[in-house]
């Protein structure tokens, strides 16, 4: 296993991304293609892919299918750590931290509780616990209903030596700035809105210097040239990348809710992997819109 500490410098500042998770004719997961396509997405050079996250459709997952996803990830991964999308309730996800542990993996990326409401004293006592169940690092993700403030992180951090990230997929940038500012570099910071470049630059400045990027899956030379123009500080390119591909993209995500998961699947069945459909309650694109992406996708070769 990777050291928490480790992993937060190797997570700091390069390109993130989120692998789909495939499924057979029979809704099951299905190993060999997701292996096949994390090979090949691992052949780029990117910080870290973390397996069965939100883009891997981690809320249609049982526990141990997400196991079993690290465990097909860790077959073929090699040194590179194996992080994963972990949640549900306080037990769940304290069970699920530690068998993500045994199978194999390097950190967690701690997804929100789900459906109710809670305190903020209870959500930091969830991230507590989880913290407390594994010896890998954690990363938050601010999102939902499982928000975090600087001051909670601030004191969560004090006793968990192994939180190691903040995600925000709030767009709330407040308290992403207050969270940067008062943490400094005792975490890492990643930006995690739905197709993160359309704000990553307004991120950059309240502190987070690199984000998770799901178009990553099927246009891995497109995402890479965006976030090296965006590391350079060359807002001409990302602009015009904005304009000709990332603006056209959302457009079709924004078709029907759910779709900013459906789309990028569907551009990973296009390249030819066997990607399978998602899982409802997700649906998946009409011909009509597979046809808008596979010319968003010439488009961008």
């Amino acid at each position: 296993m990777i050291a928490p500490n480790e992993l937060r410098e190797i997570i700091r500042h390069g390109l993130l991304s989120f692998p789909v998770t495939p499924f057979d004719d029979q809704d099951r997961f299905n190993a060999k293609p997701f292996q096949d396509h994390l090979e090949w997405l691992a052949s780029y050079p990117v910080a870290g892919l973390i397996v069965a996250g939100g883009t891997g459709e981690m809320f249609s997952l049982t526990p141990g299918e997400v196991v079993d996803v690290v465990r097909a990830a860790r077959a073929v991964s090699g040194d590179a750590p194996v992080i994963a999308g972990c949640g549900y309730g306080t037990r769940i996800a304290c069970d699920m931290a530690r068998d993500i542990e045994a199978a194999g993996g390097d950190g967690i990326l701690l997804l929100p509780h789900y459906l109710t409401e809670a305190p903020a004293d209870g959500v930091a006592d969830r991230i507590r616990a989880v913290c407390n169940a594994t010896n890998m690092g954690v990363i938050v993700y601010n999102r939902g209903q499982a928000r975090v403030s600087a001051d909670q992180l601030a004191s969560l951090t004090d006793e968990c030596p192994n939180l190691i990230g903040f995600k925000d997929g709030t767009g709330d940038i407040d308290t992403v700035r207050r969270v940067t500012v008062t943490l400094g570099d005792r975490l890492s910071y990643i930006g995690g809105m739905p197709t993160h470049e359309l704000f990553a630059q307004a991120y950059k400045g309240a502190g987070m210097p690199t984000y998770s990027s799901a178009v990553f899956n099927f246009v891995p030379e497109t995402a890479l040239k965006f976030h090296a123009a965006f590391m350079a500080g060359d807002n001409a390119t990302c602009e015009a990348m904005l304009r000709d591909f990332y603006y056209p993209f959302a457009r079709i995500r924004d078709r029907k809710t759910g779709y900013a998961v459906s789309a990028v699947k569907a551009g990973v069945r296009l390249l030819g992997f066997d990607a399978g459909p998602v899982r409802a309650p997700l649906t998946d694109l009409t011909e009509e819109e597979m046809a808008m992406m596979q010319t968003l996708i010439d488009s961008a070769r």
